[in-house]
């Protein structure tokens, strides 16, 4: 596997591999690599013949009183895990490389930002969507891979390509989980032991959704009071939101339609650890 720190040399090998006529898929990810992200690295090499991997903790995607500096980081572990994982380049531009003196863009998604992690945090999906933009831009891939854990995010980075026009085919993996359900993330080292244990309620909550609406309820109001019921049997927890939408605009009807699909999003906090998940559903047809 090959280190790439500059954007130029990242483009040129890239355009290399295409006169190559090989197929790039890219991974985006901040680093602190857990299995999920193995997992779609491993999704990317079955479906190309070039991964690349990228680490690079964005700071436009993170708020002043968020955990920048706190987030995890070991580059030695991510460096063996991604080429463990069949990553063939890790392209790990620094802060200075991506964002140089004088840069003055931004790139704003309106719509399906307006609500969920947007209401929480402002700033987070032009961040997001400007970093992705540029790490695509670095890269030129054919395909990029990202996880459904943050489920709003892949509908940004959706309409940032379909909307900006990137000859790119978005490929949305399933949440890797732990055996109890947890879903991974690299913020769950914060948690304690007790937060550990609890933060399985996370996961129930979702299942308790997704089994009242497979027997029959559309009401947007009542899953979403099963969800919140179900969270707050942790007394401490702290609830961003629990809610039910329309799984591919985030609309929230008062009903649901028979045979739509719907995305129960939960972000929620225990102690000082944010976590989101999430999970799909359809609605039954009688």
């Amino acid at each position: 596997m090959l280190l790439v720190e500059k954007i130029s040399e990242m483009q040129a090998i890239s355009a290399s591999l295409k006169r190559e006529n090989k197929k790039i898929a890219v991974v985006p990810t901040m680093g602190y690599l857990h299995d999920g992200h193995l997992n779609l690295i491993k999704k990317a090499k079955s479906s190309s013949d070039i991964v690349i991997t990228t680490l690079f903790v964005n700071p436009l995607q993170f708020a002043p009183n968020e955990d920048f500096d706190k987030y995890p980081r070991d580059m030695e572990r991510d460096i063996k895990l991604a080429e463990e994982a069949g990553s063939d380049y890790l392209f790990c531009p620094s802060a200075s490389e991506m964002y140089p003196q004088n840069y003055g863009t931004l790139i704003a998604i309106t719509g399906i930002t307006s609500k969920f992690e947007s209401a929480m945090r402002p700033t987070h999906f032009n961040g997001v969507a400007t970093v992705v933009a540029k790490l695509l831009n670095a890269t030129q891939p054919h395909f990029a891979i990202f996880g459904q854990k943050d489920f709003q995010q892949t509908l940004v980075i959706k309409q940032l390509i379909r909307d900006l026009n990137m000859n790119i085919q978005m490929i949305i993996a399933p949440t890797t989980r732990e055996e109890d359900g947890l879903a991974m993330s690299s913020r769950n080292v914060y948690l304690s032991e007790q937060e550990r244990k609890d933060a399985t309620i996370i996961y129930k909550a979702l299942g308790e959704a997704i089994s009242i609406v497979q027997k029959g309820e559309k009401r947007r109001k009542i899953v979403n009071a099963v969800m919140h019921k179900e969270l707050r049997s942790v007394p401490y927890i702290r609830i961003d939101y629990a809610a039910a939408a329309d799984s591919e605009y985030l609309f929230e009807p008062e009903e649901f339609l028979p045979s739509q699909q719907i995305v129960l999003l939960i972000a929620a906090y225990l102690g000082k650890t944010r976590l989101i998940d999430n999970a799909l559903v359809t609605v039954p047809t009688i």
